[in-house]
């Protein structure tokens, strides 16, 4: 399992954004990101995915219904 948070910390940290300045880019507000951050439950999903856009960081699905060779 995926640390969400200290993932989009690391990312931002090492793009040297602040919290703010990665809430601009996403066009969401700061708490937000430090939600994010927190792995709070409340964030939206489209507030998530705004975030990742602004760090390059994709998201991949996998179903184990499927055969994925």
């Amino acid at each position: 399992m995926v640390d969400l948070g200290l993932l989009v910390k690391n990312h931002r940290n090492r793009a040297g954004l602040t919290q703010l300045e990665l809430a601009n880019l996403a066009g969401i507000g700061k708490t937000t990101v430090f939600d994010i951050e927190k792995n709070k439950e409340t964030v939206r999903w489209s507030n998530i995915l705004a975030v990742l856009r602004v760090l390059n960081i994709t998201v991949e699905f996998k179903s184990p219904l499927t055969d994925n060779k």
